[in-house]
């Protein structure tokens, strides 16, 4: 089951399109998503298992932010002439599924989990490397595979660091390599979330950047800790 991430052909294909016609750049979307499906992933158009996702109204995150208004930094941004006219195209030709209440992100993380070994995730968005399965760089061509423990880890690291892209708040001077330096001892999710806490400052603080971090795993699904110990 290929998974695709279609917020992110949107703007990609927008942006590269932005001065010629909507005909134009649907016309090439259209060709990408072929180019992606056949030459890329080496999928049947016609007879492959695809979704695309799209992130429609609402998103449960918000009641969750306290620290700063999640994606407040988006607000008034530029976006491409032609998005909106990409989207509709995507969900009129390619049937793509348009999410309520949650990210496209999370409808692929569920998708994946449902799906395991079987699925492939088609981004370039980086949140994605805290599931556990196939992944598909379409920029890079690079297909690769995260473990269960690499994406625990990922996600740990990202509590610690925050985004930037959606205004979620982590510790000044943390990046990649510190957090990863940070927590290189930790061998369960208790020492995760321990040292997370100790960072941070509060286990509210943790929690609440998990829970605008996660991708969920199935339904309604909200983040917390629950230690197994």
């Amino acid at each position: 089951m290929i998974l695709i991430d279609a917020d992110i052909l949107a703007y990609r294909i927008g942006w590269s399109c932005n001065s010629e016609d909507e005909s134009t750049a649907v016309r090439t979307l259209d060709g990408f998503i072929i180019d992606l499906l056949t030459l890329h992933l080496g999928a049947d158009e016609e007879d492959s298992e695809y979704v695309l996702y799209l992130t429609g109204r609402g998103n449960f995150r918000k009641e969750y932010a306290v620290t700063a208004e999640y994606k407040a930094n988006r607000k008034g941004k530029e976006k491409p002439v032609n998005v909106q006219a990409l989207r509709d195209h995507m969900i009129a030709k390619w049937a793509a599924v348009v999410t309520k209440g949650e990210e496209a992100d999370d409808a692929i993380a569920i998708a994946a989990t449902k799906y395991g070994d079987k699925a492939i995730m088609v981004s370039l968005d980086k949140d994605f490397d805290q599931i556990e399965g196939w992944h598909y760089n379409f920029v890079k061509r690079s297909k690769y595979y995260v473990t269960k423990e690499e994406g625990l880890n990922f996600f740990y690291r990202q509590i610690l660091m925050g985004d930037r892209i959606d205004n979620i708040i982590g510790i000044h001077g943390i990046g990649e390599k510190k957090s990863a330096k940070l927590l290189e001892d930790c061998k369960t999710e208790k020492d995760y979330y321990d040292k997370c806490v100790e960072m941070l400052g509060s286990e509210e603080r943790v929690l609440e950047n998990g829970r605008l971090l996660w991708l969920r795993r199935y339904e309604g699904q909200i983040w917390s800790f629950t230690s197994e110990e």
